[in-house]
């Protein structure tokens, strides 16, 4: 069988956001590849069905689990062909085909016989039993793949499903909620180059327009570290200070600069000096700090007219100590006793650790804070208030990255310190301290634990599924709580049945683990979701959040709160590494902000906390959190009125005027050479065309025979002179304002970018159907592109902000001649990667640029001048190391 044969069809309506992807299908699957993302409870399951039935083709699905393997079929039975009889032409064994084949990604990959570490016996084992596997694909004329939740492929499984994609030459329908943007570039790739570049993106607001999910607001609960955690985190800066000063009159590690060759013949070493810049400008500057002067050809080599050295900081020592114990160890040789000590006591004090210095941003001082036990307070806190607000309504589900088994106790009181947070430690908290009487369960792979007045509800569900045996053991220290013994038989359903009775109100606060409940995982009645979680990837954050932002059928008035802790770091930079963690995750995801004009958006400053300056503070962002909490009606006004201020998801890149010093310079350089010409528009008339003037009348005496002759005369001379001087001024008017509103300057640099992608086929919409729009707002500008594929607006982001950022390396800048009164300087930018991989590519990108910006020179990076110039540009980049661009994901019109 190669077809489908009932022709079956969806049994209900679609989504206008559904029938607008299922209209434009067959542009997307020009490339034979269909990349779709979309936030759980979209519809994506559905989507991948019906594309299915559209190519009519025999179709492998793989999902990420079993639970998902199971829902690809039960929807399909119960949505299209409205039976819960499966057929036989579906099969879930990868070795069976049918017209149907549904499987996972570690089914194929163990059918494949691969592990992660092949011997050449093994891999030669395994390529005969995958070419078994893709011989029955083949038989069966499977034509068509869908992979769900596509960002596993980005591990070890791609391999075996790049070689079954080699062999067999599929469509390839690629679902995901959360695409891994956050991987390295070479897995970035490997994903791509398995799915596609991403074709359609189904965003949350659009969901919330369709009111297909709820009203949700994130929230930030701020906790201190214990006065124990506290006087570690102040042993670990005092250890540092110390190290910091030791460092500052440490004389072998001054003698070792001194007489590294890099500072004693410089231009010998220009090569090492391109490739090492941030040890050579730390060596520099420690030098300096130490009293050692600095020779004029340094600062030529650097190009610093100003001969401008920094300060000696602790990311110059971080600098300057991977320089002597890491980076050169040749030329360091004769210091080895004194490097060997020195990095033993980095090592010993957790400074050092495989092969990365670092003071105040390492994994000792971040365990400190991420597992701080101030947060079980502030679980707790939260717990109790909305407790208090929903009561018996209140479902919560509390997520964490561990169990902590060894806090469970098997005496008659449990007083074990609670030291670390983990799924034991939450449920020990909220259990001695439950004055509310709140029903607590917990739920992870190998402890369930239940209050016993749920016992009867779940015998009743274990019966339903056909289990028999089902024990309980007593939690010994509390009799309203049993463990749920896991047999072999319980563990497929175990998650199911407790869910189930989550839903049904038997347990009020939920405690798992990220690893069985962020997935795949559905409980739409769920209403609040603490993040007990040290996480900050865009994967894991997106899939975590999901559960909670799904509509409840049986109460369309559902919302949703999603709370994050941060401990607060008092010492540390900008709140501390905790607080990093949780504002890298709020860049994965968008929500509404709690300004007073609300929007949506995907940033941590939507929430509008302000900046923590001392420990009372906290307190009163707290209390503001719980009013916003607390106010669930106004959330839902909120996304109302935010929801109605657009109509598309737009992804921006937002810059703060400060990082653009160089446009500045430009529009300085064009208001002078405007007032000149200017000036020299009134002067002309008055001295340069007098001269003329009467050098004309003198030529032409005899003609002029009556006063109308001689005005004519003076039209004429006087109009030529406004002719020449009024270009002149005209031109450098034009581009002046170019540069006057930073706004029209980035829009240019924009339309450059967009023309030149258009000419390398990574953009193949029609360039009338795409528009740059930029803007500027107090100190910040942003700029987009309208129109367009989702794929080709992240590259026309991608590409832009490599021509703004700061310089690294690339193979060819613009250079900008920049002069201002007797003074020459230039300006340069970086020529994107895209446009730098053969010399034709770029000179077109450099032509487009003199077109419609100024005229620039092409530089070829790779010659000893174009390092010279390379050389200068990154080492401004250093000391601008603080720079900052972000991408912004905005509703807009």
């Amino acid at each position: 069988m190669t077809i489908f044969p009932l022709k079956p069809k969806f049994k209900y309506s679609w989504r206008s956001y559904q029938k607008k992807f299922l209209d434009n299908l067959d542009e997307f699957l020009t490339n034979r590849h269909l990349h779709v993302t979309a936030p759980p409870g979209s519809g994506k399951t559905v989507l991948g069905l019906q594309v299915m039935l559209r190519l009519n083709k025999p179709t492998l699905i793989v999902a990420p689990t079993l639970a998902v393997k199971n829902q690809w079929v039960q929807r399909f039975c119960e949505l299209f062909l409205d039976t819960e009889v499966v057929p036989d032409w579906i099969s879930t064994d990868i070795k069976n085909p049918g017209l149907i084949t549904v499987t996972t990604y570690q089914g194929i990959h163990a059918a494949s016989g691969r592990s992660d570490e092949e011997t050449e016996t093994d891999k030669k084992s395994s390529r005969v039993s995958l070419s078994e596997i893709i011989k029955k694909l083949q038989k069966q004329k499977i034509n068509t793949f869908i992979f769900d939740e596509a960002h596993h492929l980005k591990n070890a499984w791609w391999r075996s499903l790049m070689e079954l994609k080699t062999a067999m030459n599929p469509i390839v329908v690629s679902l995901t909620a959360t695409p891994p943007f956050d991987v390295s570039g070479s897995e970035w790739q490997k994903y791509i180059q398995l799915n596609g570049p991403i074709d359609v993106e189904i965003s949350v607001p659009e969901l919330m327009v369709e009111g297909d999910l709820c009203p949700h607001q994130d929230l930030v609960y701020f906790t201190l570290p214990t006065y124990e955690e506290q006087k570690k985190i102040e042993h670990y800066h005092t250890q540092a200070e110390a190290f910091f000063k030791e460092i500052q009159n440490d004389d072998v590690l001054l003698n070792a600069m001194e007489e590294h060759p890099v500072y004693q013949k410089p231009k010998e070493h220009l090569e090492w000096i391109y490739e090492n810049i941030s040890s050579y400008t730390s060596g520099l500057i420690y030098l300096h700090f130490r009293k050692k002067e600095t020779d004029d050809i340094h600062f030529e080599i650097i190009g610093d007219q100003n001969k401008y050295i920094p300060e000696f900081d602790f990311f110059w020592m971080e600098e300057l100590l991977d320089f002597y114990l890491i980076v050169d160890e040749l030329n360091f040789k004769n210091k080895e006793e004194h490097r060997t000590a020195l990095g033993n006591r980095l090592k010993r004090q957790g400074f050092l650790e495989k092969n990365t210095i670092s003071f105040f941003r390492n994994k000792n001082l971040n365990q400190i804070l991420n597992s701080s036990i101030g947060k079980l307070q502030g679980i707790k806190d939260i717990t109790e208030f909305e407790f208090s607000v929903l009561k018996e309504d209140l479902k919560m589900v509390i997520l964490t990255d561990f169990i902590k088994k060894e806090y469970l106790s098997t005496d008659s009181e449990n007083n074990l310190q609670l030291d670390k947070i983990g799924a034991i430690p939450i449920f020990e908290k909220l259990r001695r301290e439950n004055s509310q009487n709140k029903k607590i369960g917990v739920l992870t792979g190998s402890i369930v634990i239940i209050p016993v007045t749920s016992k009867d509800k779940i015998n009743e569900l274990c019966i339903k599924k056909g289990i028999s045996e089902i024990s309980f053991s007593p939690v010994t220290y509390d009799e309203n709580y049993i463990q749920v013994n896991l047999t072999e038989q319980l563990k497929a359903d175990v998650v199911h049945i407790v869910t189930e009775i989550f839903q049904q109100g038997y347990i009020h606060v939920l405690i798992g683990t990220k690893a069985l409940l962020g997935e795949g995982w559905d409980a739409p009645k769920m209403n609040t979701l603490i993040l007990a979680s040290f996480v900050s990837s865009f994967v894991l954050s997106n899939q975590m959040r999901g559960r909670v932002i799904r509509i409840d059928k049986d109460n369309r008035e559902k919302t949703g709160n999603i709370w994050h802790i941060v401990c607060f770091d008092p010492q540390g930079e900008n709140g501390g590494q905790d607080m990093d963690v949780v504002k890298k995750r709020f860049k994965t995801f968008v929500g509404i902000s709690t300004n007073q004009e609300t929007s949506i958006e995907n940033n941590f400053e939507r929430l509008n906390i302000k900046t923590i300056e001392k420990k009372e503070d906290i307190s009163a962002i707290n209390r503001g959190s719980f009013s916003l909490a607390k106010d669930r009606e106004n959330m839902s006004q909120r996304w109302k009125s935010a929801l109605d201020k657009g109509n598309i998801l737009v992804e921006e890149i937002k810059i703060p005027v400060s990082d653009l010093p160089t446009l500045t310079d430009m529009k300085m350089i064009y208001l002078e050479k405007m007032t000149t010409n200017l000036f020299n528009i009134m002067v002309s008339i008055v001295l340069v065309f007098g001269q003329d003037l009467l050098l004309g009348i003198l030529r032409n005496i005899q003609r002029i025979d009556s006063v109308k002759n001689f005005s004519w005369l003076l039209f004429l001379f006087g109009g030529l002179g406004f002719i020449v001087y009024g270009g002149k001024f005209y031109r450098a008017v034009k581009q002046y304002l170019k540069y006057k509103n930073v706004a029209t300057h980035i829009g240019l640099i924009g339309e450059v970018v967009l023309k030149s992608l258009i000419y390398e086929r990574v953009i193949t919409t029609p360039s009338e159907k795409m528009k740059v729009i930029a803007s500027d707002n107090k100190n910040e500008m942003s700029c987009y592109l309208e129109g367009g594929s989702y794929y080709e607006k992240s590259q026309f982001i991608q590409v832009l902000q490599e021509v703004i950022s700061k310089i690294d390396n690339p193979r060819y800048l613009l250079r900008q001649d920049a002069k201002f009164f007797f003074t020459k300087k230039y300006v340069y930018y970086a020529v994107p990667e895209i446009f730098a991989r053969n010399k034709k590519s770029a000179e077109l990108f450099a032509n487009d640029w003199s077109e419609k910006i100024e005229k620039s020179e092409l530089i070829f990076t790779r010659t000893i001048e174009g390092r010279r110039v390379l050389l200068q540009l990154r080492f401004q980049s250093l000391l601008n190391r603080d720079a900052r661009i972000e991408h912004l994901h905005k509703w807009t019109r």
